[in-house]
């Protein structure tokens, strides 16, 4: 992949993991409920998923999926289903007083992984988007494993580094807010909402 090509990969993939969405609001709720520093256990689990897109467009299922209806839209509700349990689930938590926060209090870095493996991996619109941003970046006349692994590196480490250190980051401000029950009923409110949101709306839009 030659540089000028590269960087106009970087700048794609800058800009979209700076468009909230799931993987966002996934981020910012694991970073108030179990601080910075553990929400990147999150992270890693919404990467797992990105590789797993790459990989299928890669291997030429991504084609199957974009064309086949019934195949998306199966994977498309049980997305949708999967981000308003979240939803649901945050917006029913109960709030703990804030002495009783802590360490055991904190999400496990599994549970928190494997969130934001399904939060990714349980939406096929990655896929048809993959499908159409891969072949951008991928010449057919060179070999196409470095080539892949380049795309996957560069989309992966991009991706952390914006839901590290800009959504992650910018929650720790929000975490304040958690030292009280009525605050944490707010933002249970807020991130529950977001998650039904956008569960709603990836069901609702074709």
């Amino acid at each position: 992949m030659s540089w000028s090509l590269w960087f106009t990969l970087l700048g794609a993939t800058l800009l979209i993991s700076l468009t909230p969405g799931a993987g966002a609001i996934n981020t910012m709720a694991n970073s108030i409920g179990s601080g910075w520093a553990r929400s990147i256990w999150g992270i890693i689990g919404q990467q797992l998923a990105l590789l797993v897109h790459i990989a299928i467009v890669a291997a030429g299922v991504g084609v199957l999926v974009a064309e086949s209806p019934l195949l998306f839209n199966v994977i498309r509700y049980v997305g949708a289903a999967y981000l308003v349990l979240l939803g649901v689930r945050q917006l029913r938590s109960t709030p703990t007083a804030h002495e009783e926060q802590g360490p055991a209090s904190s999400r496990s870095r599994w549970a928190m992984l494997r969130q934001g493996l399904l939060v990714n991996l349980t939406n096929p619109k990655a896929v048809v988007f993959f499908l159409a941003f891969t072949p951008q970046f991928i010449r057919p006349q060179r070999p196409l494993p470095p080539q892949y692994a380049v795309l996957g590196a560069t989309v992966v480490v991009v991706d952390v580094l914006v839901m590290w250190f800009v959504f992650a980051f910018a929650a720790r401000w929000l975490r304040r807010l958690t030292s009280s029950r009525e605050g944490q009923r707010r933002l249970n409110r807020v991130f529950g909402g977001l998650f039904v949101g956008v569960g709603l709306l990836l069901a609702a839009v074709h």
